[in-house]
């Protein structure tokens, strides 16, 4: 008999998409207070000093490859591993989160299966070779997955929209992607897509999705620079709900969504890619950022994300989550926790 000798995906070949480098799309929204007819922009500016110029001098200038541990050492781990199952029966009030590596995460309500901005990508750029290469594997690989019932896709940027994810997922599932205004025109037209702006809400079942502020920006090229919408999703189930930041700076965009929604059951928050500080502060969270935000949100727990796997900016691979430690070490022994997982691994909250 022959056997099926195919090894599972725990990452795939970038897929080619140059012409989203030079393209510039083209949307019609009704202007609001953060769009101006063409593109999307944050409520707080960033300040001054920080310059297009200074980030092109430091991508020129920056060694883009030192951390110091290889691919191979972690993908041959031996461990037993358990993988996240089908749960047809669960009930709405059961979750579990499995942290498959980088933004992506399995998020699953009761009998219900989403993933966060999925990338299983080598490469995250518009082609194979280049760019930010994956650090290490996936900790779920793509055909160990349970059936996937929708996409939740915070914005543009080549480590969150991963084409090669996206097209295997829609494969397989069908399934439905939620994202910000503007962001469908990057996907094919066979994917079912729905744009949101901040704060509209999407039924899903008894769940309703509702996507969130959060302040950073977009663009896959040259042209398009912040002419998507970006932001982060809560998922709501009766009063309850999940948060998905999305890619985020620090803002009061955290207070507001407390204000509005109450505190997330759980937050998946971004960590790393901060350094140089000066350059990286308007849009990314350093670690102390990310626990004021756990505080801003009160959030019941929260999960570390955007880290460990793909190597974007200076600090090191294992800085973020000690300078989460070092950043937590004065607060109450009764404050909510705020938890570093390896890829792979789950949270019953």
């Amino acid at each position: 008999m022959k056997q099926n000798l195919e090894q599972p995906h725990f990452q795939i070949k970038t897929q080619e998409c140059w012409s989203h480098t030079w393209r510039k799309p083209a949307f019609q929204y009704l202007e609001s207070a953060h769009f101006n007819g063409t593109r999307f922009s944050n409520p707080l500016h960033a300040p001054e000093g920080r310059s297009h110029f200074d980030l092109f001098k430091w991508l020129l200038k920056r060694k883009s490859s030192t951390w110091d541990k290889e691919t191979p050492l972690e993908a041959a781990s031996t461990t037993p591993r358990v993988l996240p199952q089908s749960r047809p029966n669960a009930a709405l009030n059961d979750w579990q989160v499995w942290f498959v590596g980088h933004a992506t995460v399995l998020l699953q309500i009761g009998p219900y299966n989403f993933l966060t901005d999925p990338v299983w990508a080598e490469f995250v750029s518009p082609k194979q070779g280049r760019g930010p290469k994956r650090f290490c594997p996936a900790g779920i690989a793509l055909e160990e997955l349970p059936p996937i019932h929708a996409v939740l896709l915070s914005h543009n940027h080549y480590d969150h929209m991963d084409l090669a994810s996206l097209n295997w997922l829609h494969d397989k599932f069908a399934m439905p992607i939620y994202t910000g205004l503007g962001n469908g025109w990057y996907l094919p037209k066979s994917m079912h897509v729905i744009e949101l702006d901040w704060w509209q809400s999407a039924q899903f079942h008894e769940l309703e999705l509702i996507y969130t502020p959060a302040q950073h920006g977009s663009g896959r090229g040259i042209r398009d620079q912040n002419m998507a919408l970006w932001g982060g999703f809560a998922v709501k189930q009766g009063r309850e709900y999940s948060f998905f930041a999305g890619d985020t700076g620090y803002s009061p965009h955290f207070k507001e969504i407390h204000t509005r929604l109450g505190p997330p059951r759980i937050a998946l928050l971004p960590i790393g890619a901060y350094e140089p500080r000066e350059l990286m502060r308007y849009m990314h969270m350093n670690p102390e950022d990310a626990f004021q935000a756990h505080k801003d949100l009160h959030a019941r727990c929260s999960l570390a994300i955007h880290y460990r796997s793909y190597q974007l900016t200076d600090e090191a691979r294992e800085q973020p989550e000690h300078d989460l430690h070092v950043a937590m070490r004065g607060s109450s022994k009764l404050m909510n926790p705020f938890y570093c997982i390896r890829e792979g691994k789950r949270l019953i909250v």
